[in-house]
């Protein structure tokens, strides 16, 4: 009992630090990320979000003055708005679709099929993804153009010569992430399986295809972006025919010097491009990807 008494007398006698327990216990802040985190927000809010805030702000003031929802009433009520939008929702998908099948199928024999200068044609996919979309338009011009080896068919200003470009531009974007997945498989689980009995096709669909999921998600989901908001291939075709929201933005702003009209039309089309990724996120997440 005197030892407690003791004990605790010691206790009560010892120093306590200035400002009490409160005090002393409470975490400091540290504003360092705060203060690094601010220059690049700064930058993004100043290159990208003030444009873009300014192209949502011209689409609610009319030519006539004031604000009002007259700019995206007439738009949509135009069968011009309405023709793009549909070839653009038919066009973009039936060209990612084409690039997944044939980038799946060449990365394939790339990575699986042993040939003389596979390295080569793996780098020279890396330098493609550099070239600017018109270049491989003007090579297709010399085939499919009106004074081209075929022009007489002038195909290359239809929608097909515009989703033939599409897909020969943007299939090494797919082909990409396809390889780097390949060269992930385990070579061990391809000769067991075909030392099993099983065929080519088999055991692409058993084998190779599940962990090519996830690159094909990536890679679809790039290029059904890059062909939604394609311009200079569906222009450089010379296919009048062929109108997408890109090219009614540029109509309108250009040709008809409609800017409240070439900012709705930008504006649908952003949301559209946006809520294509959001629902990539989503997919890509409960995939595991």
């Amino acid at each position: 009992m005197a030892e407690a008494v003791r004990e605790a007398r010691a206790v009560r006698g010892r120093p306590r630090p200035r400002g009490g327990s409160r005090t002393s216990n409470t975490p400091q802040r540290s504003f360092g990320p705060l203060v690094w985190a601010l220059p690049p927000v700064a930058a993004l809010a100043l290159f990208f979000l003030y444009p873009l805030a300014l192209v949502v702000q011209q689409s609610f003031q009319p030519d006539s003055g004031g604000t009002s929802l007259r700019p995206y009433a007439d738009v949509f009520a135009s069968e011009a708005f309405r023709n793009a939008l549909w070839t653009t929702v038919w066009l973009a998908p039936a060209s990612t679709v084409g690039c997944l099948v044939l980038g799946f199928l060449l990365a394939l024999v790339i990575a699986f099929v042993p040939f003389p200068g596979a390295k080569g044609v793996a780098r020279f996919i890396d330098v493609y993804l550099s070239f600017p979309s018109f270049l491989i338009t003007l090579a297709l011009l010399f085939i499919y153009g009106t004074t081209g080896i075929i022009g007489s068919f002038q195909f290359l200003t239809t929608p097909w010569g515009v989703l033939l470009a599409e897909v020969t531009y943007f299939t090494p974007f797919v082909m990409r992430p396809l390889l780097a997945a390949f060269s992930q498989v385990d070579t061990a689980q391809l000769e067991a399986a075909s030392s099993l009995g099983a065929r080519a096709p088999r055991i692409v669909r058993r084998v190779i295809l599940p962990e090519a999921l996830p690159a094909l998600a990536a890679g679809g989901s790039l290029v059904l972006v890059l062909c939604l908001n394609e311009f200079g291939i569906v222009l450089f075709t010379g296919a009048k025919g062929v109108t997408t929201l890109p090219m009614l933005v540029y109509s309108k702003a250009i040709l008809e010097s409609d800017y409240p009209g070439a900012c709705v039309v930008a504006v649908v089309n952003v949301l559209i491009s946006v809520g294509l990724y959001g629902l990539y996120r989503v997919v890509s997440r409960r995939a595991g990807a």
